[in-house]
Parts: C-alpha cells; structure tokens; sequence
C-alpha cells in the first residue's frame, strides 16, 4: 500500500459525530460538519452527515463545489467572509455564508439577483479573540444595512473565539452573542421573522462551554470540525469523554535505519528551515528516517509511536530516535494534531485510504461518493 498516507475510519468519525450531535441536542444545539481540515473529502462529509450534522460547512468555495461534485447535496455553509471576486460562486454553490463587510453583501445580493435567488447569511461579531467580526457596537448599523439588500436574507448572528488569539468561550462572551441577539430581534424583528434563526456559538473550542452547562441562552449552533475528526477540545487539547482520539493516522515509510551519534560535528550554521536547537548527547542512537517532512505536514503536530521521539524534520525527512533498529521499509504510525491533519490532507504527496467497514475494507479517495451520499441513510453499508 501506498507511502506516506492518512488512514482514515469513517465509523470513528460517524461514531464522534453522532455522540455530540445527541449531547448537543439536549441543550438545543445544532452542529455544522467543517470539513476545511480535510479539503471537502467527500467521504468524511458523508460520515458526518450520517452522524447527524444539520449542514456542512468550509472555508474555501473550491471545497465546497468538491463535494457538490461528488454528489453530496446537504446544505453548505461558507464559514470564511466571501471574497467578492468570488462573489458569483458563493451563491451558486453555498446557501449560506458568513460575513462581516457591507461591501462583500451587497456584491452577494448582486450575484444573486442576476440568477433569481436569495442568499442567506449569518453576520459575524467581534468578540474579543480579533480575528473576523464585527465590532458589537457597530452591530445594528450593519443589520440596518443588511436588510436593505432585497436578495439577501438575514439568518443570524454568529462569532469565533480561540482560532487567532486563544480567547476562550465563557458564560460572559457567549451571554454577550445571545443579548445582541436579543437586540437585533427588538429592533427588527418584523423584518426578519420576529426572531434570528441561527446564533452560532463557534467551534469545537466552544465544546467545553457547551457541555458543561445547562442554559446556553440562545447559543443554537455550533460549527465542528477538530472534534469530530480527531476527538479533541481545541483548548488545551484534551480527549473528549466517548470519542475516538485515532479515527486519522498518519503512516511513513522508513527509507534508513541506522546507528549514528546524537550530536553533529563540524562548523554548525543555519539548517533549511533556520537555527535549530542544538540537540542533546546521548551518545550513539538508533537513528531512522522515514519518507515524510514539513513539505507533507507539520512534523511539530506528529506523535510518534510508543518509546519513539521525533529528533528533527526537513523538507522531505523525518529523523527519529526508534530506540532500536527499525528495518528499512518498515511503516511507522503517527497521531496528528489538527495542524498537521490539515498539512497532510492537502499534501499532493499524501494519499488517503478510507475504512468503512467492521472487516476492515479500505478504499482509495480517487473513488467517488455515489450519488445517493445526499441520502446519507442509503450508505450505512457503503463499499468505495
């Protein structure tokens, strides 16, 4: 089987969906699937709506015309604010989107008045993490403005937290969304159907938050992406109770085994990808390198195998201490972090094999999702 490659079981990822799909829902939560980690595979989408997740959701058109291609006809969210050059794309392909810039709007309602529909968006708001927003006092004179555009409408107001600066969610923030919430609904809710349909909370960061309370206030969804995928609150990366932390591994071929000193000698200068650390002596180690570097991943993100440690990375190397000696050829297994499960899925040098089975079958991501992937329940025993 092909090397390096990201094995992928879709019943991990099906099985973490569903579990918080059901906690969520007692609160009166719904999830959006983000599939922007994994470049719109259509076959995690797939799992994930089978999981129960109301809509898709990703950061990049492109991904989202992926997964219409292959078939998939859920609802889709573009999650990153349009580029207007893409303004034409965005209402042919996304349903919703999410903004923060009257300008971008109003280019929406122009593309989507020239093909006779209405695009709905959520406006994003600035809570503290400055990333996208919009700042909360400038809220309702966007929202004036907003309903001005006769093919836009008006879902809902959402806001991200912990992506740029780590800000976490918290009783104060989130109360914050669901009371400009409450004043968008006072000030025009004849406009927009008496009250916002969508409050989108945030992220899989916001998980925590979400769980560990009772009255969420008017939090009613949240778009979910790291935790459906590798099990993880993106906090303080700690394993979510009843999910799988191994639906995603990465697999490496070794291409050298061999016993070498820990340390280099001769004049040291700058390495590929700038200063290094000067390693520490441990004397003559069992050094092996397998077929993968920091042009496939983020070798930082990678855990190895038990009583193995990554020493360093270039381009297209990955060097670790093995303990003892690895054969050459032999395939070595790594855990990612969300960082590198992004870098390996949009490696073109990374295939992926995808297990949907209790037998263990595995297919190629070159196989198509079929077409009836929009009837997610007609896929439980899916052979790709």
């Amino acid at each position: 089987m092909a090397a390096p490659r990201l094995e992928i079981d879709l019943r991990k990822i099906r099985h973490n969906t569903v579990s918080l799909v059901n906690r969520l829902s007692v609160r009166g939560i719904s999830i959006t699937g983000i599939t922007k980690a994994v470049r719109g595979n259509a076959h995690i989408a797939v799992a994930m709506l089978q999981g129960g997740v109301r809509a898709l959701g990703d950061s990049r058109i492109e991904n989202i015309e992926r997964m219409q291609r292959a078939g998939i006809s859920a609802p889709m969210v573009l999650i990153r604010s349009p580029m207007i050059s893409q303004a034409e794309r965005v209402v042919a392909s996304a349903g919703m989107s999410l903004n923060t810039e009257p300008d971008v709007i109003g280019k929406l309602d122009d593309a989507a008045r020239k093909i006779g529909q209405t695009h709905n968006i959520v406006l994003m708001v600035e809570l503290g993490d400055l990333r996208e927003g919009i700042m909360p006092e400038d809220l309702v004179a966007v929202v004036r403005q907003t309903l001005r555009f006769p093919n836009i409408s008006l879902e809902g107001i959402g806001t991200n937290l912990a992506c740029r600066s780590g800000v976490s969610p918290d009783n104060r923030n989130m109360a914050q969304l669901s009371a400009l919430a409450g004043t968008i609904d006072a000030r025009f809710g004849p406009d927009i159907g008496s009250r916002l349909d969508v409050v989108s909370g945030g992220n899989s960061a916001n998980l925590s938050w979400a769980l560990g309370n009772n009255d969420t206030g008017r939090i009613n969804n949240l778009r979910l992406g790291e935790a459906l995928l590798l099990g993880v609150e993106p906090l303080r990366r700690q394993p979510i109770d009843g999910l799988y932390t191994d639906a995603i591994t990465l697999v490496a071929e070794a291409i050298e085994s061999k016993i070498k000193p820990s340390q280099p000698w001769g004049d040291i200068a700058q390495t590929a990808f700038g200063d290094a650390a000067p390693p520490r002596n441990r004397g003559h180690i069992s050094q092996t390198i397998v077929a993968i570097g920091r042009q496939d991943t983020d070798t930082d993100g990678l855990v190895p195998p038990p009583g193995m440690q990554i020493i360093a990375a270039s381009g297209d190397h990955l060097v670790l201490d093995t303990g003892k000696r690895c054969a050459v050829g032999t395939e070595l297994r790594f855990q990612l972090n969300y960082s590198a499960l992004m870098r390996s899925m949009n490696s073109p040098f990374v295939t992926q094999t995808h297990r949907v089975d209790p037998e263990n079958t595995t297919a190629t991501a070159k196989t198509p999702v079929p077409p009836d992937a929009r009837h997610p329940e007609n896929l439980s025993t899916e052979r790709t």
